[in-house]
């Protein structure tokens, strides 16, 4: 007997048959709807390709389009669509004539008629194995009432299933009332959503209403337009990926710094690196990245706050070699744009730089861009929770910069809380000492080992990153003004 994963049919649609446990079962009737300009054609054209790519018949059933406006959408995602079979069902320029009007007939008992014996004819011709009707809602509007419209689908349903084809029913859903009478017959139901921001690109989910006996990846997922088609982003699900990681040392190539975090980051934890605006943060986590490249193992970083250009210069003028690693591929660096990249699709880049790339250290600076990439999403810290665990099963070793609100003092504020889900907690401080502003950093937690307590002085200059020894003879150095302990002295820079 053939395995049930083997007999499924490919959507051709990136991250869809994920989605659907594999794809579609054959010999079976499916619905996709969703509002105008949600991307119902573009899928279903992608579904029609790929079976011409395995030598199968396909035709396309349209009674809204036309064959040209069809074949524009081709060309506009750079397809040939060729073998593709079209049939249009539209009503021709002689209906608008005076004496081409229904006077004894209600048009649905004439119209209907003759589309479903056209459509009939064809198929018994061509012989499709799969087939898109596009749109149910002239399909509806011909029917007249909800029952011929039920019992018009029933029929369709029998005629196709006896002939060994797939079917896809396209439905924009401009019906005035929500209809279930499609979604009660189909196998399964697929709706297409998208949303617009006050600001942004509009976001588009996808979401599986239902599918008879097969398991799927319930709940919403983000899918975006481009050309070649649609491209679905998963929604990740971080107990999939179980895989036991050893808790390896990750040095940072600072002897102070690893010092002070015990030998270092371990693999397969997260570290949260906190502190106002300038304090060293990014810096910090970048050095990680460069230390991994010398040892040959990759990283990714992901950037939201600043430029690609600006990060460069930076590095160049704390004497990192980062450069030599950006040309030789081990550090891959991506620009994040927070109104134009969903939530699903950062999370796909994410899960590539390891999976195709072999990141062993992933950069995702900073939370607050993380935040702004979506502004709408009340579940932040749990999609926040999937990718660390994901990350961490995987054996990648997680930075995450975090800045807060305020400069000096004790009433510094964090935009997002991520500190409990973070294995490690880096803080970076201001202080003040003789008219200076300097920089301290310390280790709040770790729980990949033991580190050090106390509080060391921070600096960066041309020659790099200095971690200093530790402020042993000041309190208060986290308020922003230090006190000596054994009467008036100066704090080390």
């Amino acid at each position: 007997m053939e395995p049930h994963d083997q007999r499924l049919l490919s959507m051709g649609v990136p991250g869809l048959n994920d989605v659907l446990g594999g794809g579609l079962e054959p010999n079976r009737l499916y619905l996709f709807e969703g509002t105008p300009g949600a991307g119902k054609t573009t899928i279903a054209m992608q579904f029609l390709l790929e079976g011409v790519a395995r030598g199968e018949s396909v035709l396309y059933v349209t009674l809204s389009e036309t064959e040209h406006e069809l074949r524009g959408v081709a060309v506009s995602h750079g397809w040939d669509i060729s073998n593709v079979h079209v049939r249009e069902m539209l009503p021709t320029q002689d209906s608008l004539q005076p004496e081409e009007q229904y006077t004894m007939f209600h048009p649905s008992e004439v119209e209907l008629s003759e589309t479903t014996l056209r459509l009939l004819r064809d198929v018994e011709a061509i012989k499709p194995s799969r087939i898109v009707f596009d749109s149910l809602s002239e399909l509806r509007l011909l029917s007249g009432t909800s029952l011929r419209y039920r019992r018009q689908i029933l029929a369709l349903k029998q005629f196709f299933a006896g002939r060994q084809c797939t079917v896809l029913l396209l439905d924009d859903m401009t019906a005035t009332e929500h209809d279930l009478q499609v979604q009660s017959i189909a196998h399964a139901v697929v709706r297409l959503e998208q949303s617009n921001s006050d600001y942004g690109a509009a976001r588009r989910r996808l979401l599986v209403v239902k599918y008879r006996g097969q398991s799927f990846r319930g709940g919403y997922h983000d899918y975006k337009i481009g050309r070649g088609g649609l491209q679905v982003f998963p929604r990740l699900v971080a107990a999939e990926h179980l895989n036991d990681t050893a808790l390896t040392k990750l040095p940072s190539g600072l002897e102070a710094l690893d010092a002070l975090l015990g030998g270092g980051l371990e693999k397969g934890t997260s570290t949260l690196f906190i502190g106002a605006p300038g304090t060293g943060k990014s810096s910090v986590a970048v050095q990680f990245a460069v230390a991994a490249a010398e040892r040959g193992e990759a990283s990714g970083l992901f950037i939201f706050d600043e430029s690609v250009n600006t990060l460069r210069t930076r590095c160049n003028g704390l004497g990192m070699k980062l450069e030599p690693h950006l040309r030789s591929g081990l550090i891959r660096l991506k620009q994040v744009d927070p109104a134009e990249l969903s939530p699903g699709e950062l999370v796909h880049e994410i899960r590539q730089a390891v999976t195709q790339h072999g990141a062993k250290v992933i950069v995702i600076d900073s939370l607050n861009g993380y935040l702004n990439a979506m502004p709408d999403e009340r579940f932040l810290i749990v999609q926040l929770h999937e990718l660390l665990t994901y990350l961490g099963q995987s054996g990648v070793a997680t930075l995450l910069v975090g800045a807060q609100h305020g400069l000096i003092g004790a009433q510094m504020q964090t935009a997002v809380d991520a500190s409990y889900l973070a294995d490690a907690v880096v803080l970076l401080r201001y202080y003040e000492a003789e008219g200076e502003v300097r920089q301290a950093i310390s280790v709040l937690k770790k729980r990949g080992g033991v580190h050090e307590r106390s509080i060391r002085a921070f600096s960066m200059d041309q020659h790099g990153l200095h971690v200093g020894d530790p402020l042993r003879r000041f309190r208060g150095i986290l308020t922003g003004v230090p006190v000596p302990i054994d009467g008036p002295a100066t704090p080390p820079p």
